[in-house]
């Protein structure tokens, strides 16, 4: 059997109640831009956003959710800064947003704020830290301390499970398993 090309992740879409308020909750706070603003045949308005300039959109935003959802169609969308710094910062800026549910979290493998847009749905602004811990795994995370003590906390916290390594070799071990499972 022939191995099929490696998809990767470009876009999600979501159904949304109040189109116009995720429309200006999505470009206000993650800065998206709309790249196309329609009429679905499926008989809803749906907009296009993207971040990216070369890809058409990133996010897809379809009308016609029913207002009496009794939950969102979503898990998480997840957004990736490059540093814990940065994720600071993007906590004080969704603190002064008072976004809903807000959650920092520390995954060992990964330093997040969870938090809810205007219609449920969950979202996550994360950074990847330099180890490797089995998930879930998931502790409180105190994003007012400064960067050098939360990543202290951190290392310090991973290599008391048993789990833990390294990432880059935790990555060179899923290399070796992509390429066995490629080459089966």
């Amino acid at each position: 059997m022939n191995a099929l090309p490696t998809p990767k992740l470009c876009h999600i879409g979501i159904y949304a109640t109040d189109l116009k308020t995720m429309v200006d909750f999505y470009t206000r706070v993650f800065g998206l831009t709309v790249t196309d603003w329609g009429h679905s045949s499926r008989g809803f308005d749906i907009a296009f956003l993207s971040g990216n300039a070369d890809e058409h959109h990133q996010l897809v935003i379809a009308g016609g959710r029913p207002k009496d959802a009794a939950f969102s169609t979503i898990n998480q969308i997840s957004f990736k800064v490059d540093s814990l710094d940065d994720l600071k910062r993007w906590y004080e800026f969704l603190r002064k947003e008072n976004v809903a549910k807000m959650e920092p979290r520390d995954h060992g493998n990964a330093w997040s704020v969870y938090f809810a847009d205007p219609e449920g749905n969950r979202l996550e602004v994360y950074v990847s830290s330099p180890w490797y811990v089995e998930q879930p795994f998931g502790e409180p995370l105190d994003l007012t301390r400064p960067a050098a003590e939360i990543h202290k906390r951190t290392e310090t916290m991973v290599k008391q499970d048993p789990s833990w390594k390294p990432m880059e070799e935790w990555s060179a071990g899923i290399r070796k398993k992509q390429a066995a499972e490629a080459s089966a």
